[in-house]
């Protein structure tokens, strides 16, 4: 199946003619990630999103996949031990959005972390993770932290613990788990909004869609329907009559971007606010960016904002940890706010709230995955789908013998996994700029595309046969079309957001090409001019959210959640 928005309308023919195993509610990296292990055990599955994949809670994470540091000090040793190891996993597969970074966690006097706790807590994180011989934690003296971060603050430094955690592009890794989905056999559509729930004898049969761009309406059957909708999970059990005692507790998490010139850090920090939080600062792509934070939410949950308070309170922690670099608010190049979907259990305190992920079946076998994180989306997968499985064979259906996703590569991760991907990238960097692309874009695009990169060169030519003038940025039409072509994106914010992250971290950029770029996708898609004004005000909004902070809501502050 074509996975391209030239072809949506087959899509939703090849659904109904299709008899589903499973419908999936929900793209972000928890849909994508079941997708993909379905489809890889054969199953006719199909996933729906009311928005484009990824646009909520996985593309607005740290980044990070982490190795659960954190859960050492919950004394939580048999989750530290599963994520640290399904990191591993993520980086071999895709190994071009997944990239070790060395972290540096410092530790001051009356801090929460000492030498001797941090060298115990590092060297069990090493076991328990199975970190490689070569990540495995280093402890540095002083002398030798400030060496390598000279913008940390001097006063009372007691010395660092230096270990791994993995960089990522989170929406581009949801976009690379279902671009492999599709190549299994999944059939996935964006701006496709479950409206209703379809019942045969009480149990989920079904659903209905109501398509976003065109606003038709289509009805879609399965044998079993998931719901993986995240921040949405309860709006879809209310649908079903099944929001129960156990709910989801939202909060929010902001990051600030700043200009690598402007907060020029060398080295990734993990550091522990005056509060307690637990803050990153990540140099990357010659930005800097802060975060996060942890705030109870209660506002609309398609648009969490950065507000003031969130903004200052990272200024503040930024010029408790950097003191010499006098940060200000007039500094903030871009930002984004994203929701946690915690599960919380009514009676219980607020500082009880799970990171956990936990499945329920409703009365109408309607299958729900909440909470979790970003590293585990493929367990939680995994767990989903032998649930699916399990039920397909109690109701005399299709046996389906599970099959692992442990070493199925990602689509683009065909590069000779971690060891060969720097070889990789050598030679089709040089295939790159023999076609007359700068270096530094060459390198830019191989690292993003891995081996889907071949597909974009193949494009880059035609594009160039076809209009070689010199008033159009002829790379940045290879991108566009790529992404229309080969990962649905439909609107500009697809692609500025999702497909790229320039919104984030170039933000410059975006400004500079924002109306070619329009016009380049109203006409590669044949938008209507009511379409194209449309998707130019939502681009502008999400500008002007990144740029600016809201004015501060009234619900409480909680910075303590963690």
């Amino acid at each position: 199946m074509s996975f391209s928005s030239l072809n949506r309308e087959n899509m939703y023919k090849e659904m109904k003619n299709t008899t589903l195993d499973l419908i999936v509610i929900g793209g972000g990296i928890t849909g994508s990630g079941i997708a993909l292990d379905s489809a890889n055990r054969g199953m006719k599955i199909a996933l729906l999103d009311m928005d484009d994949f990824a646009s909520g809670t996985s593309s607005k994470s740290t980044k990070l996949v982490h190795g659960g540091l954190r859960y050492l000090k919950q004394f939580q040793f048999g989750v530290v031990s599963e994520v640290g190891k399904e990191r591993s996993i993520v980086f071999e597969n895709a190994p071009h959005v997944t990239t070790p970074e060395w972290m540096l966690l410092p530790f001051y006097k009356g801090g929460n972390f000492g030498p001797l706790t941090t060298s115990i807590g590092l060297r069990i994180y090493d076991f328990l993770a199975g970190v490689r011989k070569a990540e495995r934690r280093k402890m540095l003296k002083p002398k030798e932290t400030l060496k390598r971060e000279p913008l940390l603050k001097s006063e009372g430094i007691k010395g660092a613990g230096y270990y791994v955690e993995y960089k990522t592009d989170d929406a581009r890794l949801t976009l690379e788990t279902l671009k492999r989905a599709v190549e299994k056999g999944a059939i996935a559509i964006n701006y496709a909004k479950v409206i209703n729930l379809i019942y045969e004898d009480g149990e989920i049969s079904g659903v209905e869609v109501e398509d976003q761009i065109d606003n038709n309406c289509y009805k879609v059957y399965a044998k079993k329907i998931v719901n993986a909708t995240g921040p949405w999970v309860d709006t879809i059990r209310e649908k079903d009559g099944s929001k129960q005692l156990k709910t989801l507790k939202l909060t929010k998490g902001v990051h600030l971007v700043f200009d690598g010139e402007r907060f020029p850090l060398k080295q990734a920090i993990y550091f522990d606010a005056p509060d307690g939080r637990m803050i990153f600062a990540i140099p990357r792509d010659g930005k800097t960016y802060v975060g996060t934070t942890d705030t109870v939410y209660q506002g609309d949950i398609s648009h969490p904002t950065v507000t003031i308070s969130d903004r200052d309170y990272l200024l503040k922690v930024i010029e408790y940890m950097f003191p010499v670099i006098n940060i200000s608010a007039l500094d903030v190049e871009s930002s984004w706010a994203g929701l946690r979907p915690l599960i919380y259990e009514e009676g219980k305190d607020p500082s009880e709230i799970s990171r956990k992920d936990e499945i329920f079946i409703s009365q109408s076998k309607l299958i729900s995955i909440a909470g979790g994180k970003l590293t585990g989306y493929r367990k939680m997968a995994e767990d989903v789908v032998d649930l699916v499985a399990k039920k397909l064979k109690e109701d005399g259906g299709n046996i389906f013998t599970k099959l692992s996703t442990k070493d199925l590569l990602l689509s683009g991760g065909d590069v000779g996994g971690s060891v060969g991907f720097e070889s990789f990238k050598t030679k089709n960097i040089k295939n790159a700029i023999r076609l007359g692309i700068e270096e530094e874009e060459a390198v830019k695009l191989v690292s993003r595309y891995g081996s889907n990169i071949t597909k974009l060169l193949d494009i880059y030519k035609t594009v160039k046969e076809i209009d070689n003038s010199q008033d159009k940025d002829l790379v940045i039409c290879a991108m566009v079309k790529y992404s229309i072509e080969y990962e649905l994106a439909y609107k500009p914010a697809d692609f500025f957001v999702r497909r790229t992250g320039a919104l984030f971290f170039d933000i410059n950029w975006v400004n500079l090409n924002k109306v070619n770029i329009i016009n380049y996708m109203s006409n590669e898609l044949t938008w209507t001019p009511q379409q194209k004004l449309q998707y130019t005000e939502e681009l502008k909004i999400l500008l002007r959210e990144a740029e600016k902070p809201s004015l501060d809501v009234t619900y409480p502050l909680n910075y303590g959640t963690n």
